[in-house]
């Protein structure tokens, strides 16, 4: 915290305070805790809820999307998002809505019967997942359930440390790292192409070591930028790990969320493992929603269209929070932020041991936000200093209220910390 005089300090307590009280007694009931569509973001996909139609119910090939059957999903759907992430159609299996069930059903079928390249399944031994931190706290919560250790590695501008990463992925228990490439969750960083390398080619200690690419923000940019997803099975195998990548993503913020499509991808190998023990647990998806979905995007070009418009509604929220962290809290060091280029968050690193006390004072003013340590393996982060933003859900002026705020309370909690409020 910079050097300010005593007098100083007072009037900012002074300040802080008499505006605390005035926030508190607007009675506020904002809700930034989860990265979730807005009603109107929804409402840009509410075309779908029409189609494909009534008789409009044939597949390309002329199959019937109404009956059994098709696995792996419609050709004209994997063609679709294949495109979108970078993958052959033919390495692609669509699936029901939730990339968080495909996932888990991988983590399962892992500890039950191994991967490809196991010498046995995972259950029973030890176990281990490297972490990128600050994380996504689902991702945690998978590892945690299931009693598989967590190892936390720092993120950087460019993903993950790969210094660290590469000593730790030599040890024989490491079996998986979690990543999120583009617009990671929750700082926003896109992993570098010599990341996305250095993670295909790195020694492990593990034969069947993973890559869980749980690629959710590839298309949801906030600027004009669109960087191209990483042809992470291309790398694998280039680097004779064809195996390595297993690839999820879904449509859930990109057309209706409860109701969208979940993708796995992976080398041949493991699409016919995965495609075998879905087998045992469904005889197909729900295809009429793979047809609706290819109808009302029709194409790539039609996705970013989409997504552009998604844009509009999204990226004046994250503006203001920027805005108003910077107003508040610019050049005092108290704080600091990332400025996302894409993705659902922000996060704000302040200093240590003040984030429990942000999140309780920002309960006091009706905000409420994500827990504390959330972002960290079993919501323990050691130094109680990051907050995940999601100012997507509310509207635009209860974003502003709410940034307004939270960037008080970080204030307020600093204050605190270093003993320097003052009593009126």
């Amino acid at each position: 915290m910079p050097v300010l005089s005593p007098e100083a300090l007072a009037a900012q307590g002074v300040e802080a305070r008499a505006t605390y009280a005035r926030l508190a007694a607007a009675g506020l009931k904002l809700d930034m805790t989860r990265g979730k569509p807005s009603p109107e973001q929804l409402d840009l996909a509410e075309g779908m809820l029409a189609l494909p139609g009534n008789r409009d119910h044939l597949t390309e090939s002329g199959e019937d999307a109404r009956n059994y059957g098709g696995l792996q999903g419609l050709p004209e759907a994997r063609r679709l998002f294949g495109a979108m992430l970078g993958v052959p159609p033919e390495l692609l299996v669509v699936n029901e809505n939730s990339s968080l069930a495909v996932m888990h059903d991988c983590i399962v079928w892992a500890l039950l019967k191994g991967v490809p390249g196991s010498a046995a399944p995972w259950v029973g031994q030890d176990v281990a997942f490297l972490c990128p931190v600050p994380g996504y706290d689902r991702h945690f919560g998978f590892c945690e359930g299931f009693g598989i250790r967590l190892i936390p590695v720092a993120m950087r501008e460019d993903g993950p440390d790969m210094e660290e990463v590469e000593r730790l992925a030599a040890d024989p228990a490491v079996r998986g790292m979690w990543c999120v490439p583009t617009y990671s969750n929750p700082t926003g960083a896109t992993y570098s192409e010599a990341t996305a390398r250095r993670l295909a080619a790195m020694r492990t200690g593990a034969s069947d070591f993973r890559l869980f690419w749980d690629n959710a923000y590839a298309v949801h940019h906030l600027t004009e930028n669109r960087p191209a997803p990483h042809d992470i099975l291309g790398l694998c195998a280039e680097a004779g790990n064809p195996d390595r990548a297993f690839i999820f993503a879904s449509t859930s913020k990109i057309t209706l969320a409860g109701a969208g499509l979940a993708f796995f991808a992976g080398s041949k190998a493991n699409v016919a493992w995965y495609l075998e023990q879905a087998g045992r647990r469904t005889i197909g998806p729900d295809k009429l929603n793979q047809l609706r979905h290819t109808r009302f995007l029709r194409d790539l070009d039609g996705i970013h269209r989409h997504m552009e418009a998604h844009r509009r509604l999204i990226a004046p929220k994250f503006e203001a929070v920027l805005e108003a962290l910077d107003q508040r809290l610019g050049g005092l060091g108290l704080a600091r932020w990332t400025e996302p280029e894409g993705g659902y968050f922000i996060t704000v690193e302040m200093l240590r041991g003040s984030a429990k006390r942000v999140v309780e004072l920002a309960r006091g003013l009706g905000i409420a936000l994500t827990p504390a340590g959330s972002t960290s393996p079993h919501g323990k982060d050691p130094t109680d200093s990051i907050l995940r933003l999601a100012p997507t859900y509310p509207s635009l002026a209860e974003v502003r209220a709410a940034a307004e705020g939270i960037a008080l309370c970080i204030h307020l909690a600093a204050l605190e910390a270093d003993g320097l409020e003052r009593a009126a």
